[in-house]
């Protein structure tokens, strides 16, 4: 076989290392490397020099590891079996990767077992030659970003299912919300794979999961959309999955009632239609009576009392209504913990069950343990040590002459 007279890269671009095909070279053969390259002259495995950008030639007062390993004179020209390794250390940008099989996790929000898989996109730069070629390229004639993404897809895959479903529980986030976390995983996810990625001389640039989703044609995905479909629906016509399910039912018993002469069926769906009508007028009433005393209810001038709007007369204490004014509507009041508004004379808020403490002066709540109002201002009464109660705007105990602590 002929000596090699000129070696250079000749590989494509997604190419991370490259072997050039010849062995035979010598130490006048011209060695010519690229910018964002480095060559590695190898003997039986054994690294022998690294070369940056440039034109070099193989001789021994460019190397002299060539004297001692192939027994060359000193300044002589001598042909030598040997391995030209090229390593791409340009920025690999584009590199995809995905999960093959989904991961099964509980979703936090609805209680159901759901598949997730992750896809994405990593950037790398070869920041080691040798540890990269001794331990991750070997023998093989080159290596490029197939094989790249090949040799970490386990790798890969465990740290992104560990973290995601970590991710999902941890932090009680839906599975179909995952979305919205992309960056906080794509930051955890880079920060763990950069020192793996480092022990074989790999530099990792940059780590993002594009997109964390759920099989559409899965079984429990499509049962949960259908569901949240429904609900929605539900929420916006104004009716809850009783009602719509008592609809159901009567709907049903009518329909049987006409095929077969199924007198039974027919009885129980009227049954219950009057049930409902009934429930539903009963319920329209109520709030047409609430609505009624609200806005038509006036106060006496002179007892107080409520009467009708159209009194000429109170029904309490006999005196003329021709100057009475409606009465204030009851508004309860605004939870301090949850903001919730309550119905007039509630002690506890119906949302959370916080106690109602009255500020004395504009009705407020307040927390148990406030000693002002946080709406005006106002002191709160309080216990004197001899257990009488002192009110806000006094300063002393009106019962021992204590001052107010």
């Amino acid at each position: 076989m002929a000596v090699i007279d000129f070696v250079k890269w000749d590989a494509g671009a997604d190419k991370l290392a490259w072997k050039f095909p010849s062995q035979q070279l010598s130490t006048w053969t011209q060695l010519v490397v690229a910018e964002s390259q480095e060559a590695v002259l190898l003997d039986q495995g054994k690294l022998v020099a690294v070369f940056g950008p440039g034109r070099h030639a193989l001789d021994t007062k460019n190397i002299p590891g060539l004297t001692a390993l192939f027994a060359i004179p000193f300044g002589g020209q001598s042909p030598f079996t040997a391995e030209v390794w090229f390593v791409n250390r340009v920025m690999a940008l584009d590199i995809k990767w995905g999960t093959p099989d989904p991961v099964f996790v509980l979703d936090p929000k609805y209680h159901v077992l759901l598949p997730v898989r992750a896809f994405g996109q990593l950037g790398i730069q070869i920041d080691n030659t040798k540890d990269f070629l001794i331990k991750l390229v070997g023998t093989a004639p080159e290596f490029d970003h197939e094989q790249f993404v090949s040799h970490f897809r386990g790798l890969l895959v465990t740290r992104i299912k560990d973290l995601i479903a970590k991710k999902i529980v941890r932090d009680a986030i839906s599975v179909l919300e995952i979305s919205a976390y992309l960056n906080d995983v794509s930051r955890d996810l880079h920060g763990q794979m950069a020192s793996e990625f480092g022990e074989f001389g790999i530099k990792l640039v940059n780590f993002f999961v594009n997109s964390i989703s759920t099989p559409e044609d899965d079984p429990s995905v499509v049962k949960l959309k259908t569901a949240l479909a429904k609900r929605a629906e539900m929420d916006i016509v104004g009716f809850n999955y009783q009602q719509e399910r008592a609809f159901d039912v009567m709907g049903e018993a009518a329909g049987n009632a006409g095929s077969g002469g199924n007198v039974m069926g027919a009885g129980i769906g009227m049954a219950m239609g009057m049930g409902i009508g009934n429930a539903m007028g009963a319920m329209a009433g109520g709030l047409g009576t609430q609505a009624k005393a609200v806005v038509a209810a006036v106060s006496c001038p002179e007892c107080q009392g409520e009467n009708p709007a159209d009194n000429h007369f109170c029904v309490h204490c006999g005196k003329s209504m021709k100057v009475a004014t409606k009465a204030p509507v009851p508004t309860g009041f605004t939870c301090d913990k949850c903001g919730q508004v309550a119905p007039n004379g509630a002690r506890f808020c119906p949302e959370c069950g916080d106690p109602y403490v009255a500020c004395p002066g504009c009705g407020a709540d307040n927390p148990s343990t406030a000693a002002v109002c946080a709406k005006c201002g106002i002191g709160f009464a309080v216990k004197c040590a001899c257990g009488a109660e002192i009110p806000a705007a006094a300063k002393f105990c009106p019962t021992c002459g204590a001052k107010k602590p």
